[in-house]
């Protein structure tokens, strides 16, 4: 194997795409051949380094430089001083004021030292296009330990002592799923990877899958192994077609290998996947819905039971489980059930990954042991709120989840603390909101979303979110009712008691913890007519104040109907007829002189 003196790892993953990463890494491989150090520095197209936000990324071995929003014409200077003087160009470098070092590698920076990578442990170092480089990072060896080595009953016993629990949201035990399915008899039975990720703000799986795809692959063939299962699907939704192209190329490759298909490692055993593309239906991602949709029909959910580990798709013993579940199994294999337990709190083992997004420094993906606290993630490895504004809530599960204030920011993320605090864990989407956000106005965003996705197979759901969304536009609009709080309440526990599937079920967890922690803005909104926030349009009256407006004129610059009056040394004002309350005033004011 040809060695190199330097390897420059560039982020092909989306969002460093659309950042212009393809463009950047061909500027290195031009400037590195006209240099004529092609032969010795190698560059390698990986996945996200996980700082989504900062892209596009290069990471310089050796010493784990991170380079971050490279330019085009950066690159000349970059080669000259670190690729051949040795010394790394510190402008373009990430810069965190914390760091150990000036100069800080990636494990010197908060953001990485504080995450705990084994879900993500192959992202950003591995080519996901390259079966080889999956391999040489010990791939497929736990399939092979378990075609080889073990029985069903053996693998089940591992998942179980591992304690690994859904990633998906209901936090349900893989191993006592599996076993029931294992102990299902039938002639056909099917593993499927749930990798319809629909959540406001979530990039786990999507993510996982660009970068990872064969580990999603082995869990699938050893889950494919414990309950006798011959062939499995990867419902993945079209809107994901770097995912959808990487999984394609990555069973190929598995085929080639002879990791899939006829007689695996000569255990006699098969086993075969394939994927089936979603529409982009929120309800798809509910497990009934999904198989459903396979089977060639609308994804509306079925009741249960019977249960999918009885009569899944097309009514044979199936075992759902989603991309990061998956991801989890060959290290639970090849490493044992007790490994994977010594980490995370009692209930709720291993790691969780985290998109964490919003209004925090650092957006990005984040994996840490179960029982990590929120604050841990937000504020350490999230670098906390920009603008040094003040943390206000924490959106958990997405909108089958729920607000987390700032009273709870010390709670652990395991499933049961979360969901005393009345969220869930959900698949791991956590969107941060700060001192400007509207709760109201982010439980109708929410609703909406609900009821525009609602399957409207049954009524609870499909009138029930209608008429709570009536409400919420009502009170955000300025003609809310004594009795809307109450009449929220009760329509929620009709929908949660009486919804089919369990996306109709968690459905009204934003209103119900908003109204929990943040009632003082539903009252400010009815009885005041007033958004705390500033957010509600209908209910925002602009107005200057004389004693805090320092008299700089930005608002009158920025307004963009010219309805904001100013003169040097005078304070603003604000002719209401014009303004046609765009908030452009209020975002502009450094001083908050516009209420």
């Amino acid at each position: 194997m040809k060695k190199f003196r330097a390897h420059l790892l560039i982020c092909g993953g989306v969002g460093c795409q659309a950042s212009g990463s393809l463009i950047v890494k061909q500027a290195l491989v031009d400037e590195l051949t006209r240099k004529k150090l092609n032969e010795e520095v190698q560059v390698l197209d990986t996945d996200c380094h996980t700082f989504c936000a900062t892209g596009p990324n290069l990471v310089v071995y050796p010493g784990g430089h991170l380079y971050q929003g490279l330019k085009v014409t950066d690159i000349p200077l970059l080669v000259e001083e670190h690729i051949i003087n040795g010394h790394p160009v510190e402008k373009f470098l990430y810069k965190e004021p914390t760091a150990k070092a000036a100069i800080p590698k990636m494990d010197e920076i908060p953001f990485f030292a504080h995450q705990m990578l084994w879900v993500l442990r192959n992202k950003g170092i591995i080519h996901p296009e390259k079966i080889d480089e999956y391999i040489a990072q010990d791939g497929y060896m736990a399939a092979a330990k378990a075609y080889t080595e073990m029985t069903s009953e053996q693998i089940v016993g591992e998942v179980k002592t591992a304690g690994l629990r859904g990633r998906g949201g209901a936090g349900f035990p893989t191993g006592l799923k599996w076993d029931f399915a294992s102990k299902s008899v039938s002639d056909v039975k099917y593993v499927l990877c749930n990798a319809d990720e629909g959540d406001p703000g979530a990039f786990m799986d999507r993510s996982v899958l660009e970068a990872d795809p064969h580990a999603i692959i082995e869990g699938m063939m050893i889950a494919g192994r414990a309950i006798g299962a011959r062939q499995g699907y990867i419902y993945c939704r079209a809107e994901y077609p770097l995912a959808i192209r990487r999984l394609n190329l990555a069973i190929s490759q598995a085929r080639e290998y002879g990791l899939l298909g006829k007689n695996i490692f000569g255990s006699g055993s098969d086993f075969d996947l394939d994927i089936y593309q979603g529409a982009g239906a929120f309800v798809c991602g509910e497990e009934t819905a999904l198989m459903t949709s396979i089977e060639g029909k609308r994804g509306m959910p079925r009741p249960r039971p019977p249960f999918p580990a009885h009569q899944g798709l097309w009514k044979k013993p199936t075992v759902l489980n989603n991309v990061e579940t998956l991801a989890n199994i060959p290290q639970i294999i090849l490493n044992g059930g007790a490994w994977f337990a010594s980490i995370g709190t009692e209930k709720s083992k291993g790691t969780k990954v985290f998109a964490l997004t919003g209004a925090v420094k650092n957006i990005g993906l984040v994996e840490v042991p179960m029982g990590t606290p929120i604050r841990k993630i937000i504020f350490d490895i999230g670098g906390g709120i920009p603008k040094k504004k003040k943390f206000k809530a924490v959106q958990l599960g997405g909108p089958s989840g729920g607000c987390i204030p700032e009273e709870h920011l010390d709670l652990p993320v395991d499933y049961e603390s979360i969901v005393s605090a009345g969220a869930i864990m959900g698949s791991g989407g956590m969107i941060v909101m700060d001192e400007d956000t509207c709760m109201v106005d982010m439980a109708k965003f929410f609703m909406d979303f609900v009821q525009e996705e609602s399957c409207g197979k049954c009524t609870p759901c499909r009138e029930g979110t209608k008429r709570m969304l009536e409400i919420l536009e009502r009170i955000v609009n300025g003609e809310g009712q004594a009795s809307d709080i109450p009449l929220l309440e009760e329509l929620s526990e009709v929908i949660k008691e009486g919804a089919l599937c369990g996306l109709g079920q968690t459905g009204p967890n934003p209103i119900l913890s908003t109204l929990r922690y943040f009632r003082h803005e539903y009252e400010a909104h009815i009885f005041e007519k007033k958004c705390p926030a500033r957010k509600c349009v209908a209910l925002v009256q602009f107005v200057v104040d004389p004693e805090v407006c320092t008299m700089c004129g930005l608002c009158a610059k920025k307004c963009p109907v010219e309805a904001i009056a100013w003169k040097k040394k005078e304070v603003a004002q604000i002719d209401r007829e014009k303004c046609i309350k765009c908030m452009t005033c209020i975002g502009n004011c450094k001083f908050k002189a516009i209420y």
